[in-house]
């Protein structure tokens, strides 16, 4: 009676077994022991084996690993597994936890994708790290944050700006349901440094900036590392120069006078030469005892005067 009793639970384990095979169902077991080539699982009645080969990298261990070493912490643990190989007359059924990782991420990629909206702000991990962006997980399906949605500061690299396994919180771009693509942004939930110049900085201001290129006209500089502006050729020096790289070489720090402000334009006038220039010489005292003068300080330039830089017309840049 007892021996007939266990063999119709375990028609119906091997039954329930057949249909989640069949399906493609992932499911949630227990993990009940080991042995030297992966871990043995229960599915009822029945006993399941999932090949090292065939478990997530968490819970792989190392190969020179003993068995106890790898997988004696397991025991007792719950594990999602996918039956991928039933043989019931040889009474062999094999499981993978790495094909339930895959379904159960797949599962939320589609969920993720019809649910997700352009102008959301989403949290997310980012994974990885390319020349050309950043890839984050937002829960099922990684979205890309382009080199040019990083940061305001386009000589800013990826690594600069976010580091793998960081939390992040992203702006949604664009979701493209057929190509199955997520463009995101980082820099969209930070405040545009131009938006703001003109309450931050002012014409005759000291700042630090780094040469971020070089043309026959000037170099451009990053200044404070969001702000870039040139310095024109004629500003760089006291003396007359035939190109830039006589002066400056391109990621050099130097401290530097703005000359002018543009916020419209989005352009910024950088002078080296005007660092020391005495003009400046009550400005530079009051900025060094940290007083702030009732009116923004400020200096006119004739525009005639032959040797005031120009800047570049887009298409020259």
């Amino acid at each position: 009676m007892i021996l007939s009793i266990r063999r119709a639970e375990e028609e119906n384990d091997w039954r329930r077994a057949q249909k989640r095979y069949e399906q493609g169902e992932s499911f949630e077991t227990t993990v009940a022991g080991f042995n030297k080539g992966g871990l043995i699982v229960r599915l009822g009645r029945l006993r399941g084996f999932v090949p090292a080969s065939q478990l997530a990298s968490g819970h792989r261990g190392a190969e020179e690993q003993q068995p106890e070493e790898r997988w004696a912490r397991l025991v007792g643990a719950p594990i999602h597994v996918k039956i991928i190989e039933l043989n019931r007359r040889r009474k062999r059924l094999i499981l993978s936890e790495r094909a339930a990782v895959r379904f159960r991420r797949e599962s939320q990629r589609v969920e993720l994708l019809e649910t997700l909206r352009p102008g959301e702000v989403r949290p997310g991990v980012v994974s990885s790290l390319t020349d050309f962006g950043a890839f984050v997980d937002l829960g099922g399906a990684d979205g890309l944050i382009h080199l040019s949605e990083l940061s305001w500061n386009r000589a800013a690299k990826p690594r600069d700006v976010v580091k793998v396994g960081q939390e992040v919180e992203v702006y949604v771009l664009n979701v493209d349901q057929a190509k199955k693509r997520i463009a995101l942004s980082l820099k969209r939930l930070a405040p545009e440094p131009w938006a703001t110049v003109e309450d931050r900085y002012y014409v005759g201001q000291l700042v630090e900036g780094t040469i971020t290129r070089l043309t026959n006209f000037g170099a451009f500089a990053l200044v404070n590392d969001e702000i870039e502006g040139l310095i024109h050729i004629s500003e760089l020096s006291t003396g007359r120069i035939n190109h830039p790289q006589d002066v400056v070489r391109e990621a050099e720090k130097h401290v530097m006078r703005i000359i002018r402000i543009d916020a419209k334009r989005r352009r910024m006038g950088l002078s080296l030469k005007r660092v020391a220039d005495p003009e400046y010489a009550d400005l530079d005292w009051q900025s060094e005892l940290g007083e702030e003068e009732e009116e923004e300080p400020s200096f006119e330039f004739d525009d005639s005067d032959e040797d005031e830089p120009s800047f570049p017309d887009d298409e020259e840049l």
